[in-house]
């Protein structure tokens, strides 16, 4: 191994963190997918969704195109944030 090599690996290691536009964009994008997976499974997407979130029971998901696999990806906490702020930015 190269000295040059040797000093670049004894680096200190570098942090990859999306930011909170990214993670916002990739939260609706798994959600979209949940919800028109549920829809064409006939559930109603919004009360599936809200036992998903609520129970933390992965069954309120579809397994239809990999849903259930997906919402297990999404943090329901960051989730649940996301969306109470969306809601009370739009003034009644």
């Amino acid at each position: 191994m190269s000295d040059g090599m040797k000093d670049r690996m004894s680096e200190k290691t570098m942090t990859f963190s999306l930011s909170g536009e990214d993670k916002s964009v990739k939260m609706k994008t798994i959600l979209s997918h949940i919800y028109n997976s549920l829809a064409q499974k006939g559930y109603d997407p919004v009360n599936q969704i809200a036992g998903y979130i609520v129970s933390e029971d992965p069954t309120y998901i579809t397994t239809h195109n990999d849903a259930r696999k997906a919402a297990q990806k999404l943090d329901r906490d960051e989730l649940l944030k996301a969306m109470i702020k969306e809601y009370l930015s739009h003034p009644a």
